[in-house]
């Protein structure tokens, strides 16, 4: 658990326990869980978000239980059902952009109101943390473009069975392992890709060298895993230094079809024996460069 220095909490509240059940967001708030009563993300673009609510106010949310993509806020006009105009990376959609850089864990609630089997059947349910794995623009339901996160259960969560008694005397909340589904990247593909460009990087053309060798990082253009499912292929696959990789899966960046960067100046650098499908190129585009 981390505090910043208006009192935000990154983490587990004292006290609280997954599955614990509030009446209402005025209980949720006095736990410290999610202390907005009305907005659905609480933080700041500065500070990064520490906690949402799933409250089925947005038709493209959906919900896996360990896997959540969480549609961002904004884009309705007043007490409109469905999207009428497009979202904007600012504010509390910025707030969980950030936690997804600064690597801040989010908790997340369920609301009555949220359709699904996985909800609370009465007031609000505390789902635990989750980490914002991704994030990405699209076209939602409603023709509109909305900003969606992957957000994947943390692995230890706080339960509510009895708590354990440390020899201080302090009560702490027991801790278990969960399950969740992770992506098993094929290192063989990652690893030729990178030889085929001598670990170069496909923007800046720098390869990293350690005391270990050559470093270089392989960046999926097509995400894999939920709702993307980009497949790990090595026409889905660049080579790139760590800094092009975090701004290409940020939006710091994109490629065109003739292969010219948007964002920042330069080609793509290409070698003979490694294509890149345009389709994945096209989807990048897509869905990750900020309409300016």
């Amino acid at each position: 658990m981390a505090n910043n220095d208006k009192g935000r909490v990154f983490g587990h509240i004292p006290g609280t326990t997954v599955g614990q059940i509030f009446a209402d967001r005025v209980e949720l708030a006095k736990a410290g869980i999610h202390k907005p009563t009305q907005a659905g993300i609480s933080g700041s673009a500065k500070e990064g978000s520490d906690s949402i609510v799933l409250s089925g106010g947005y038709e493209d949310d959906e919900d896996f239980g360990n896997v959540i993509i969480y549609t961002g806020a904004g884009g309705k006009e007043h007490n409109a059902k469905v999207q009428t105009f497009d979202q904007q990376l600012s504010t509390t959609n910025l707030a969980l952009a950030r936690s997804h850089l600064e690597g801040y864990p989010v908790r997340v609630s369920r609301s009555l109101k949220h359709k699904d089997p996985k909800s609370t059947e009465k007031g609000y349910e505390y789902a635990g943390l989750y980490k914002v794995d991704d994030y990405w623009q699209e076209k939602g339901r409603s023709g509109f473009y909305v900003w969606r996160y992957r957000l994947i259960a943390c692995d230890e969560q706080p339960t509510q069975e009895a708590p354990d008694e440390p020899s201080n005397g302090h009560t702490e909340a027991r801790r278990v392992q969960t399950t969740v589904q992770r992506i098993v990247r094929d290192t063989k593909i990652a690893k030729r890709v990178k030889q085929l460009h001598n670990y170069q990087c496909q923007v800046c053309g720098i390869a990293l060298e350690t005391s270990a060798g050559l470093y270089a990082e392989a960046a999926h253009i097509k995400p894999l895993g939920q709702p993307h499912n980009g497949p790990d292929v090595e026409s889905n696959i660049l080579c790139l230094c760590p800094n092009h990789h975090v701004l290409f899966d940020n939006g710091g960046f994109t490629i065109s079809d003739d292969l010219k960067l948007i964002g920042i100046e330069g080609e793509l650098k290409t070698v003979t024996r490694h294509t890149v499908d345009l389709a994945f190129i096209q989807y990048h585009h897509e869905h990750y460069h900020m309409k300016r």
